[in-house]
């Protein structure tokens, strides 16, 4: 798998991986969501290529305190083969360089596999809670 910045003709194929993965839901425009990150480090929002498909994908962000991952996606048929961990490999490799000294994310409590992918990272659940508020509501 090759690891490269996204670009604008990918989004129907990265929404699509989105949807296939699950991390598309009622409250979250994926359009609108990639529009935002494309306004903030948009080289740190990765995709996965493999064969001439998108594969996987990563959002990778820091603000100057914690670094964050979002939308970390890898096709059903791909998964189980690395490219999770390859995508990982990457966001972390960015982050480091950037002087992030921590890496923050957000897995919906229900998805035990996911967990435990990141478990296997040396990712561990922080004695914290999520809070959240949208300031933005679809129409």
């Amino acid at each position: 798998m090759k690891i490269r910045p996204y670009q604008s003709f990918d989004e129907l194929k990265v929404i699509e991986l989105w949807v296939a993965c699950g991390l598309v839901s009622l409250k979250n425009n994926p359009v609108r969501d990639i529009q935002r990150k494309l306004k903030v480090n948009p080289e740190w929002f990765l995709v996965g290529e493999a064969g001439g498909e998108i594969v996987a994908s990563c959002m990778v962000g820091y603000e100057g305190h914690r670094g964050w991952i979002n939308y970390l996606a890898v096709a059903p048929k791909e998964q189980g083969k690395g490219c999770a961990t390859q995508m990982m490999d990457e966001a972390e490799r960015l982050l480091r360089e950037a002087g992030c000294p921590k890496i923050n994310l957000q897995v919906r409590t229900s998805n035990s596999k996911v967990i435990k992918f990141y478990e296997g990272l040396g990712f561990q659940v922080d004695e914290a809670i999520s809070l959240g508020k949208r300031l933005e509501f679809d129409d």
